[in-house]
């Protein structure tokens, strides 16, 4: 703070002697305060999403279960037992740690974590496709957020791409007519963000698999959202599991660990014993392991998904399994301490990249400010705590799906504190 005050008093200083500032004490403390402000900003710090996109990448995207959070807190207050057997008494492996919750999830032989899906699929383009060619769907050649492209990770990683098909046809003849000694892996990927309908043809997981086992060649699913079963009881329809594309035989999957599993940002791959065990042998992994505060909330995000009566602990299916009517009930409650404000239906979004054309529906509370929208969102965005909302034809919306019941006094306090300025 003090480095604060003495950077406005010397920018002061320097103006007023320049014939172009105001040295007095009201001046100082604004600058002062705006300077400290900014400096706050660029902290992390924790926000009420009232976005409706459940999964928003740019906060964080899924938060995590009080218990995943009591074991971070747990296992980060002192030593643990990360990287030593206390049976053998011996070094052991931080990657056995969720083997076992893994594969009952999954289905599949063997896994390994590292730090987010990306890091994933460039180990495993360094490992299978290193100097030698990877088979990609031209309909898979995606760009994720932040502007990264699945070819550009390809070739980080030595490996030389291999287009087949067209962009919304590719049959199962293009894969075995790009086939080559030089063949490393055959790529299956997600199309996260975007889809393709109409005049389409795809080719079957199973039949990409049997391809792969006649030429050797083992095929990579990239399955990105990591959903472990069927959404249709949430109002969504099916996504593609991944016990699904372990059942179809896929020798690597990888997923993310904070998208539809709910858990902490990491990249989680599932597959064969002899596939992963050539992973864990590459020196790169060092480099892209996780640590952890990581392993332990995503072994108890693991373990609320096993049964149905606890995987609504996990804050991203408590948000999708609350009652649409529940959230105007909330809403009105809103609009009896505020009348300036209107109880509406909306839409919500998973968002992080999954079910992009699927609307969850929704309800919050939207008002028309005086001042405009875009200058009403910043002062909800400067609230204690920040309160990030959207626009929708000149008003702005606050979705109460993705804010907890029990931050609705915030949220209040967030609206009282606009209010009263305007």
């Amino acid at each position: 703070m003090k480095a604060h005050v003495v950077a406005v008093l010397d920018e002061q200083r320097a103006a007023f002697l320049a014939g172009d500032g105001d040295a007095g004490s009201e001046a100082v403390v604004a600058a002062a305060t705006a300077r400290l402000a900014r400096d706050a900003a660029r902290n992390l710090t924790g926000v009420l999403n009232g976005t409706g996109v459940l999964l928003h990448t740019n906060l964080g995207r899924a938060p995590l279960a009080d218990a995943a959070l009591d074991a971070v807190r747990e296992v980060s207050a002192g030593y643990v037992n990360l990287e030593f057997d206390l049976t053998s008494g011996e070094r052991g492996s931080r990657y056995d740690r969720l083997a076992g919750p893994l594969r009952a999830a999954t289905g599949a032989q063997a896994s390994l974590v590292v730090n987010n899906c990306a890091a994933a699929m460039l180990l495993i383009f360094d490992t299978f496709a290193r100097g030698r060619e990877a088979i990609v769907a031209r309909n898979a050649l995606i760009e994720i957020g932040g502007g990264f492209r699945l070819p550009d990770v390809l070739a980080r990683s030595g490996a030389t791409l291999v287009e087949v098909g067209a962009t919304n046809k590719v049959y199962a003849a293009d894969f075995a007519r790009a086939l080559s000694p030089d063949t490393g892996i055959i790529l299956r990927a997600h199309p996260s963000n975007y889809r393709i309908s109409g005049f389409v043809a795809d080719v079957a997981p199973a039949d990409l698999v049997a391809l792969g086992r006649r030429a050797g060649v083992p095929v990579v699913e990239d399955l990105g959202t990591g959903a472990l079963f069927d959404l249709r009881p949430y109002g969504l329809p099916h996504e593609r599991t991944v016990n699904e594309a372990v059942a179809d035989g896929m020798d690597l999957v990888a997923f993310s660990g904070d998208k539809l599993l709910g858990g902490p940002q990491a990249g989680i791959i599932v597959g064969s014993t002899a596939a992963v065990a050539r992973l864990r042998a590459n020196p790169l992994l060092r480099a892209l392991r996780v640590d952890k505060a990581t392993l332990a909330a995503l072994g108890v995000t693991l373990r609320l998904h096993a049964d149905a009566a606890t995987r609504e602990q996990i804050p991203l299916y408590k948000m999708l399994a609350m009652p649409v009517e529940a959230l105007r009930d909330r809403a009105r409650a809103l609009q009896r301490q505020f009348p300036a404000l209107e109880v509406i239906d909306t839409q919500a979004y998973a968002g992080g990249g999954t079910l992009p054309l699927d609307p969850i529906a929704s309800a919050g509370v939207a008002f028309l400010p005086a001042g405009g929208a875009t200058a009403a969102l910043a002062r909800l965005r400067a609230a204690t705590p920040p309160l990030v909302a959207r626009i929708d034809n000149a008003r702005v919306v606050i979705d109460l799906r993705t804010i907890d019941v029990a931050d609705d006094v915030r949220v209040a306090g967030a609206l009282a504190a606009l209010f009263a300025a305007n």
